[in-house]
């Protein structure tokens, strides 16, 4: 009967209003970084595996005109992003074409490399949308639930003063109920402390990869040009 009395739906149930406001924020907060650790685990996954796929596509073209017309069939990923937006870029310069001095395709360069850094700031921005919310319940939550806890023992000792005794039957309630707060705000934080940091190191390595093609991909526009120089 001790039992029954202690059970979660009944302190839960006689926990007072403070406590279920902040019980209810807490839900709210686990709900919210639940369905962002879904959406950014199967998102980081993709982007990830699409842009392996990528690369591996990019380095068995012929040329870059080669690999942007046929990409077309490949799905989207920053990797492919990237490209696209350093291939247009050359289009516009009129490396991708003839007719171009080399002295205004040497000037390009450095546009092309801004281009280049530029999507891959953007691709990173991308896949760190929402995943700072993860960091800010893994801070908050704990302390949100520390205030219910606070105020759930200002309450049992409230009680205690009005009713004039400090025995175990009347002790025990309220300071189950304000723990409670406190394991719920744990409960909350941890999973999405957990999952911020592997969500955050997963862009770091897919960052990193982007930058090393952006950079292989300006190192094969230079051979290109110098290779043209040196014919002319």
């Amino acid at each position: 009967m001790a039992h029954d009395s202690l059970s979660l739906l009944t302190v839960l149930g006689s926990a007072g209003t403070v406590v279920k406001l902040v019980l209810l924020v807490l839900l709210l907060f686990s709900v919210i970084s639940w369905a962002i650790i879904f959406i950014k685990y199967f998102s980081l996954r993709r982007d990830y595996r699409e842009s392996v796929r990528f690369q591996e596509f990019f380095w068995k073209g012929s040329n870059l005109s080669d690999v942007y017309s046929k990409m077309k069939h490949m799905g989207e990923s920053p990797a492919a992003r990237v490209f696209r937006a350093g291939y247009k870029e050359l289009k516009a310069a009129g490396k991708a074409g003839d007719g171009d001095t080399l002295g205004r395709r040497a000037a390009g360069m450095d546009t092309l490399k801004r281009t280049l850094d530029r999507t891959c700031s953007s691709e990173m921005t991308r896949m760190g949308q929402l995943v700072s919310f993860l960091a800010t319940c893994g801070n908050t939550a704990p302390f949100i639930g520390l205030l219910g806890t606070v105020w759930g023992i200002m309450d049992a000792f409230h009680g205690i003063g009005i009713k004039g005794s400090a025995s175990l039957a009347v002790v025990a309630p309220g300071i189950s109920e304000a723990l409670l707060a406190t394991a719920i705000g744990l409960a909350v934080a941890i999973p999405a402390v957990v999952a911020y940091n592997t969500f955050l190191h997963k862009i770091r390595t897919i960052g990193s990869e982007l930058e090393n093609f952006s950079s292989d991909f300006l190192n094969i526009v230079e051979r290109d040009l110098h290779r043209i120089q040196g014919d002319s």
